[in-house]
């Protein structure tokens, strides 16, 4: 399939330009051919924006809406952040959209980090959406550190064979990227995954200043990542505050050769050693 890789602007607070940024991803990415586009984290309102709380709405609500409204002109699945608002709870979340305009999957943010907690509650669940063009799993940034890659395991094994991840990739203000590239941190976590489970990874990050909330100062700048099932680096967007880009990748797809606990044979019989975590090896 065919896979964009909106690597947009996204101001703080600015719902109404960051959503006529996005119209264009979407448009732009249907124009390209794509299948899929996907846009960053907390596209909307921005990541751990002080105006997340204001500005949070429904999901479904009028912001799925209007981005349902788009994906079903164009044709296309979207796949983008969102600030959610439950109740008296604000999530980090994101949705797959269909073609339809409907949401087919929604996920909230599971590892959200230290300064993203005095914004957003957690996440309680995964899942997957079976669709015509593949099994897909959605996550956001953080929940593919190394550290909590447990939960690409847990939809692997629920049949992903790909996951899509929203994100929001921040560095100091002063970060020199010619002295210490960007991105060696989330291949880690994202090869091992697509290598173990033979399954596609996709994260997209938005750039430009943070300039509300915690990390206030800090920069997003890009360097949207895309691996296939082998752990090859398909892609890989540009770096810096005003790389907006849409990047077009080709994703193969992989059928799994086994679901739930089958797959520990599966690995087995690729070389993988799998025992309980208290063994030391695979789980």
């Amino acid at each position: 399939m065919k896979v964009g890789m909106g690597q947009m602007l996204v101001e703080a607070g600015g719902i109404k330009a960051n959503m006529g940024r996005a119209v264009a991803m979407i448009e732009r990415a249907g124009r390209e051919g794509c299948d899929v586009v996907v846009l960053p984290e907390c596209m909307d309102a921005g990541w751990a924006a002080s105006e997340a709380e204001e500005l949070a709405r429904p999901v479904p609500g009028p912001i799925s809406k209007a981005l349902g409204a788009v994906a079903r002109a164009v044709g296309i699945y979207v796949v983008s952040g969102l600030t959610e608002r439950a109740g008296d709870r604000i999530y980090n979340s994101a949705v797959l959209i269909g073609p339809d305009g409907e949401v087919l999957l929604k996920h909230r943010k599971i590892n959200e980090l230290d300064v993203g907690l005095a914004v957003y509650s957690v996440g309680d669940s995964l899942g997957v959406a079976r669709t015509p063009i593949g099994t897909i799993g959605l996550n956001i940034c953080a929940d593919n550190f190394a550290d909590s890659i447990v939960l690409a395991h847990a939809q692997a094994r629920m049949g992903a064979q790909m996951i899509l991840s929203p994100s929001a990739w921040a560095v100091d203000a002063d970060h020199d990227n010619a002295r210490e590239p960007y991105g060696p941190f989330w291949l880690k976590g994202y090869q091992h995954a697509a290598k173990v489970y033979r399954m596609a990874i996709v994260g997209v990050s938005n750039v430009g200043w943070l300039t509300s909330g915690a990390w206030k100062g800090r920069k997003c700048i890009g360097c949207s990542l895309a691996v296939g099932a082998d752990g090859e680096v398909l892609a890989q967007g540009s770096y810096g505050v005003e790389a907006e880009e849409l990047v077009v990748v080709k994703v193969g797809l992989e059928r799994p050769g086994a679901v739930g606990a089958g797959m520990a044979g599966e690995l087995r019989g690729r070389g993988y050693e799998v025992e309980c975590i208290f063994g030391g090896g695979l789980v």
